[in-house]
């Protein structure tokens, strides 16, 4: 049955007011789990995704932290069980992106974008392994660009090259309880301030020739989510831009 896994279980979603983490937690809600959306400033956005994600019968919460720092990014799994009891489903979604390159990107540059994209989802893995739950599921939102090289936004993509190999070490780690695994989107949205022309233009360069949605991201991330054989997998929602970076 579509959703069983998650059918009542509690989710917490990182940076699930917008964007990506906003499809996440509805397709979670739609699988029948109850799910924590996590924000850091879109307390608005966040509101309103609780009521949507009511409207389909899940129970939801929004909850504040900036994962820019490590105490808060610790805390943050045991205040979501306060809320909602265990939590047995985590997403890792939210990140920073921001331009450097090799030649311009400062330490303080490299350090935020590992603090906020790679350490606060290894604390909230640790965090979610230290509960009393019998099984749980991980899935931590990397790049495309893992694959190959993004001279564009260095610092940004150290710190998903780190995110992969936390996923791996996390695998081998928390098995047999928990899985953990990956889905590395491609061209899915347009950055901020961007429209669908933005993503319509780059589309030819992929073997797929077309760009994807937000919601083929967050069926992927639920189908790992009830993959109870798989761990330690990336999926690539990518058009196919992975294997032409091979």
């Amino acid at each position: 049955m579509v959703g069983a896994w998650l059918e009542g279980r509690t989710a917490l979603v990182t940076g699930a007011a917008v964007r990506l983490g906003r499809a996440i937690a509805l397709a979670l809600a739609e699988r029948g789990a109850n799910v924590i959306v996590h924000y850091r400033s879109s307390r608005e956005e966040a509101e309103a995704a609780c009521a949507e994600l009511a409207a389909l019968g899940a129970r939801a919460w929004p909850l504040q932290a900036d994962l820019a720092s490590p105490d808060q990014a610790a805390d943050l799994i045991p205040r979501a069980a306060e809320l909602a009891g265990p939590v047995q489903v985590l997403v890792n979604s939210a990140s920073i992106f921001g331009p450097s390159t090799l030649a311009d990107m400062t330490l303080d540059q490299v350090s935020a974008n590992l603090t906020v994209n790679a350490w606060a989802p290894l604390a909230l893995m640790r965090a979610l392994a230290a509960q009393e739950i019998d099984e749980g599921r991980i899935v931590n939102l990397l790049d495309t660009r893992v694959q190959g090289l993004d001279l564009d936004h260095a610092a940004y993509i150290l710190s998903k090259h780190a995110l992969l190999q936390l996923t791996r070490m996390a695998a081998a780690e928390l098995a047999p309880r928990i899985t953990v695994n990956a889905v590395a989107p491609g061209l899915i949205l347009p950055p901020p301030g961007e429209d669908e022309g933005y993503l319509d233009a780059l589309a030819g360069s992929l073997p797929l020739q077309r760009h994807g949605s937000a919601e083929d991201v967050a069926d992927a991330v639920a189908y790992l989510l009830q993959a109870g054989f798989v761990t330690g997998q990336v999926i690539f929602v990518d058009g196919g831009r992975h294997v032409r970076e091979e």
